[in-house]
Formats: structure tokens, sequence, C-alpha cells
């Protein structure tokens, strides 16, 4: 990848929660608790699991960075929704937390010396990754959501 390519994945990854924040503008806050299935989320929960998710990747950046060659951990998504009670979360606050982790990692990722994103680590689900296949992954992840919340809405 070169590196100009790269660049482009990496802002697109910090325009992440702007582009949340105006598509979360477009859906009336009623509608965010609407289930169009009993196996698919909520909006209100998929802001929460973004946020989450986010927590994971901001840690994983991290491992990648300081200690590649290392695991990292996979998570049950559908078993934290269900056992942290995604429904009851306050989505201010998930959006804050979203925003600032969100901010952090981009501002870390910047000025990366090149080798960094040749490290890898292990994903119990994924196998082996390297930080661009991490960036490839998170620049979007939010779009995956949005467009899930899209679909929400007009089953609704």
């Amino acid at each position: 990848m070169t590196n100009a390519e790269r660049q482009k994945k990496i802002e697109s990854y910090g325009q992440a929660f702007d582009l949340l924040d105006a598509a979360l503008k477009r859906f009336p806050i009623k509608s965010w608790h609407y289930r169009p299935a009993t196996d698919r989320w909520t909006i209100h929960e998929i802001i929460i699991h973004i946020t989450d998710n986010e927590a994971n990747s901001y840690i994983r950046c991290r491992r990648f960075i300081a200690e590649p060659g290392e695991a990292i951990m996979a998570y049950d998504e559908n078993q934290w929704t269900k056992v942290l009670n995604y429904a009851e979360q306050s989505t201010e606050t998930s959006l804050e937390l979203f925003r600032w982790l969100r901010l952090a990692s981009y501002e870390l990722i910047q000025n990366l010396p090149e080798e960094v994103w040749s490290h890898e680590v292990y994903h119990p689900e994924n196998g082996s990754m390297t930080m661009d296949d991490w960036l490839d992954t998170y620049k979007s992840h939010v779009r995956d959501h949005i467009a899930q919340m899209e679909e929400n809405y007009a089953d609704k």
C-alpha cells in the first residue's frame, strides 16, 4: 500500500464520529429503540456496540504498535449486548466516549513509522492481522453500522 493510499484510509477513519453524528440526526430518537426482528439490534444498541467496539479497537491499536506478535482479545458482541444491558445504557455517554477514543487513535496513527504498519498480532477469530488490516477493519466499521441503522429505520 502506498503512503497516499494509507493516508486516505486514515482520513476516512478519522471522519467516523462526524459521519455517525450526522447519520443519527436523520433518525428520530423515538425510533432508536425499534427492533426490526428479534435477532437484530436497535439503533440504540448499535450506538453502544460501536463504542464498546471502539474501546477494543483502541487497545488493539496500541497492541499492534507496542506489542507486535502478541494475541489480541476477541469478544462476543451479542453476549455483550445482552449481559451489559445495552438497551439501558446512555447513548450520550457512549457517543462522547466513542468520539474521544477514535480521536486518540486517529492522532496516534497519523505519523507512525512505515514499519509499524506491517506489525502483526494474532486475533482468535481472524488469525494473523497487520496494522493495515486493523485500519481497513475500523475505517469501515461505523459506516457499516450506519447502513444497518438505515435498514432499521426503513423497516419501521
